[in-house]
């Protein structure tokens, strides 16, 4: 299936920018080390390739998924083949002692990717997993970052995302906050890191889930009036790598917005992805009708579809790789702009925001209240869009 196609567009983002960088890019691969966490996911396993692909003295990759590494590696071994250079994964749960074990007897990379994370919007419906996210996204993080110091480590890199400027959710939020903790340790290590849109067909995001829906003939379902912006994984994992190698220290890289990176709503790639195998869309009015309607119109080379407009918890009206306060610049790359930061982090306030979870977790009780106001505690202009309607109770 091609993917451009179906995101409106002809060719790859990055094209220019990779092929002007290519050569010094495969010079610095080939001769340096790589650990990625979170390798597994459809982020993770772009960036891997991109790596594996120049031929690296040693890559090492970490994912709590043990199934999704090996659909990794029989990936790689279908596509590249192989490398004169230590590849090897690790069934591993970042926070376990395992996973400090691992590092405590070899943990030497010159570079380190981070791209573990809870990136749904649906993760802060509950306290306990929104307390998890936390872990995840901001401590985890943090953790590996010191890690990476006191094993003298080059480069750190790890993932942002574009809800992360201007939050209203509680992942964009989470998502901002790892950056203040990632400002505090950049004194003492190069860390760089990267805003990017929608991974179109990523794991667990709404277009993967219209792959399982037709795999498993049931209803498409989107919302009509979001528009977002998408990259394909190739392009996560090329963003990514121009970061990690390239980036200055505090540098955030976005996809710079251009004619070839346009917003398209989910319901129109709907239409799409259904044309492009062979289907009309056929407009549902309830969740009722499209289950019917599934048992017999897709004979009919129809399928049933509700689009509707959005009302859940979290979801932001527009998409921004950066806001009004941050020094962009747009000149160095042909589509790849950089955040140039000069975020003044407070100690104190992440000290504060460190003592009240870890007072929480030690009491076992907490509510997702105290977690939003302490969320805007640390982002003062964090504006929570709070619905009271979660997308685990659609369709």
């Amino acid at each position: 299936m091609d993917i451009l196609n179906l995101i409106s567009r002809k060719e790859e983002l990055f094209k220019k920018d990779i092929s002007k960088n290519e050569q010094e890019l495969r010079n610095i691969v080939s001769s340096s080390t790589f650990l990625v966490l979170g390798g597994a996911g459809s982020i993770g396993q772009a960036v891997t390739k991109e790596i594996f692909k120049r031929n690296p003295e040693k890559l090492h990759i970490v994912d709590i998924s043990e199934n999704n590494l090996v659909e990794l590696v029989r990936d790689i071994r279908s596509t590249f083949g192989y490398i004169d250079g230590d590849f090897k994964t690790f069934a591993l749960d970042i926070g376990s002692i395992e996973y400090e074990s691992f590092i405590a007897q070899d943990g030497k990379y010159d570079y380190v990717l981070n791209l573990s994370a809870l990136k749904h919007v649906r993760s802060e419906k509950d306290p306990f997993t929104l307390m998890r996210m936390i872990d995840v996204n901001i401590f985890n993080t943090d953790k590996t970052i010191a890690q990476s110091i006191a094993k003298g480590t080059k480069k750190y890199f790890c993932v942002s995302t574009d809800k992360a400027a201007n939050p209203v959710n509680m992942m964009g939020a989470s998502k901002r906050i790892m950056e203040m903790f990632l400002m505090r340790r950049s004194k003492d290590i190069v860390i760089s890191t990267a805003r990017f849109a929608n991974v179109a067909f990523s794991d667990g995001s709404l277009l993967h889930g219209f792959n399982q829906r037709i795999l498993k003939k049931q209803p498409i379902v989107a919302p009509k009036d979001i528009k977002r912006y998408f990259v394909i994984p190739k392009e996560a994992g090329e963003l990514c790598l121009m970061s990690c190698i390239f980036g200055e220290n505090q540098d955030v890289f976005f996809p710079k917005l251009s004619e070839k990176l346009d917003l398209i709503s989910f319901a129109d790639i709907a239409v799409k992805y259904l044309k492009n195998l062979g289907y009309d869309p056929y407009l549902c009015e309830t969740e009722q009708e499209a289950r019917e309607l599934m048992k017999t119109l897709p004979q009919e080379k129809k399928w049933p579809c509700l689009f509707t407009n959005s009302d859940t918890t979290g979801e932001k009206d527009f998409e921004e790789f950066f806001t009004d306060t941050e020094t962009i610049d747009v000149s160095k790359y042909h589509n790849l702009g950089v955040i140039k930061k000069d975020l003044e982090v407070v100690n104190e306030n992440l000290d504060f925001f460190e003592n009240q979870i870890f007072g929480m977790k030690a009491k076992r009780m907490w509510d997702k209240e105290e977690i939003v106001k302490l969320f805007q505690k640390m982002i003062p202009n964090f504006l929570h869009k709070e619905t009271g309607k979660y997308l685990d109770g659609k369709m």
